[in-house]
């Protein structure tokens, strides 16, 4: 287990390639069948697939203008959600979690579903329970004891419900395959199909069936850790409504005039941009990071490790260390601020972990907070409400999540709310 920022930066960073591997005989490997690009191992294959997908994103607006618009789209369906509790007391996980999926959904597939759409519920439904059960202490007995494994026992519902999964990806590949034109993509499969026809006589790593659970990786990815992130922002601000109010002067003071956000808005946002990454550092949504293991022999702070080992970066330990935060143990913007009131972002954080496994989905998953929060900040007041259900974080080995969280919602600007209603 490496433990505080210096060890995990030269782990991570200065010996990069040396700790870039992923153990392979793990029950999420298993169930995964090794496919995608997290979970593979460090090689050729997971280089191009993770270039590859890099490229992709950018090709189909990370950063750009058509990124905002296809979140700020979806936004518009979760104002549309909230504007019908408004007084009202209610549990925003499955909200969070919709908008989240769609979001990669449309990157994905080029599509959006409905909220009660029968298929993306059955799609979240099998992700929740197959995260909850690698998380939980039955992945824990199959990976300790490897005798244990074709005993008909809870974690065999993890391998039925990927394989579902998979059905279902795949249903979404053969429809594509139906409606293509070829070099006119339309999102991430019909780019993986083009570049499929491109390497056809090449014997490449690029295949149908790992497209199939790719497209799983990442929208799983894209999903779990922004919803949670999401779901600790607003209880945060729940809980600190002097911090809430403060971001909503901030925001209604930079967007005056302005029928809507854009992710250029963070530079004149300092501190909504801090309260954003101290959420995320609060939030330690992945306080274990994914495990990785050596590439070869190595050395760390002066110690010999093998090749093959098991390494569990703790990030935990670095997001709450004392020394790299002014407020390691609290939920405070100020460690995201300098003496003068701006932005600055210690070394020290990595939710997204560090080097060549860093997050794919790190961009997007910036994005999305900024623009989700501040739009709906802009527009409604989140307070805790009187018959507030109990909560509580879950922490399950490699994520953390919430059990139950209930929130009210009323009108910040009544008067705005009605001029963007007329535009």
């Amino acid at each position: 287990v490496l433990n505080g920022f210096e060890v995990l930066k030269e782990a991570l960073l200065t010996k990069a390639v040396d700790f870039a591997g992923r153990p392979q005989d793990l029950m999420v490997n298993h169930v995964t069948k090794e496919g995608g690009v997290i979970l593979s191992d460090y090689g050729p294959s997971w280089k191009e697939h993770r270039r590859f997908a890099l490229m992709t994103l950018r090709n189909f607006g990370l950063g750009k203008q058509s990124m905002e618009e296809r979140i700020l789209g979806e936004v518009s369906h979760v104002i549309a959600k909230l504007e019908k509790r408004v007084g009202s007391s209610f549990d925003p996980k499955t909200m969070f979690h919709n908008a989240a999926s769609n979001i990669i959904c449309i990157v994905l597939f080029g599509c959006r579903f409905d909220y009660d759409d029968e298929f993306l519920k059955l799609f979240i439904q099998l992700f929740t329970e197959n995260s909850k059960i690698a998380n939980g202490p039955w992945a824990m007995i199959y990976d300790t004891f490897p005798m244990l494994r074709s005993l008909p026992m809870p974690f065999k519902k993890a391998f039925k419900n990927a394989n579902k999964a998979r059905e279902m990806s795949a249903q979404l590949v053969t429809e594509h395959k139906k409606t293509r034109v070829p070099g006119e993509p339309r999102d991430f499969i019909d780019c993986y199909l083009d570049e499929l026809d491109k390497r056809k006589n090449e014997g490449s790593s690029f295949s149908e069936a790992h497209l199939i659970r790719y497209l799983l990786d990442l929208h799983f990815a894209g999903t779990d850790t922004t919803s949670n992130t999401l779901l600790t922002a607003f209880l945060y601000l729940m809980t600190h409504p002097e911090v809430q109010e403060r971001c909503q002067k901030e925001i209604d003071e930079v967007l005056e005039g302005k029928d809507h956000a854009s992710y250029e808005d963070r530079h004149n946002m300092p501190y909504t941009l801090a309260v954003i990454h101290e959420v995320q550092r609060v939030a330690n949504t992945v306080p274990l990071s994914v495990f990785h293991c050596t590439t070869k022999d190595t050395e760390l702070m002066g110690y010999s490790i093998p090749k093959g080992t098991f390494v569990i970066p703790n990030l935990t330990s670095v997001l709450k260390e004392e020394g790299q935060w002014k407020f390691p143990h609290e939920f405070n913007p100020a460690n995201f601020l300098n003496e003068q009131g701006q932005f600055e972002k210690p070394e020290a954080f990595m939710p997204f972990s560090a080097g060549p496994r860093v997050c794919l989905g790190e961009g997007l998953a910036r994005m999305e907070l900024f623009l989700i929060m501040v739009t709906l900040l802009r527009r409604f007041q989140f307070v805790w409400p009187d018959d507030a259900i109990f909560f509580l974080f879950l922490s399950e080995c490699m994520l953390m999540c919430f059990v139950c969280l209930s929130m009210c919602v009323c009108y910040h600007n009544q008067k705005l709310t009605e001029n963007l209603e007329l535009k």
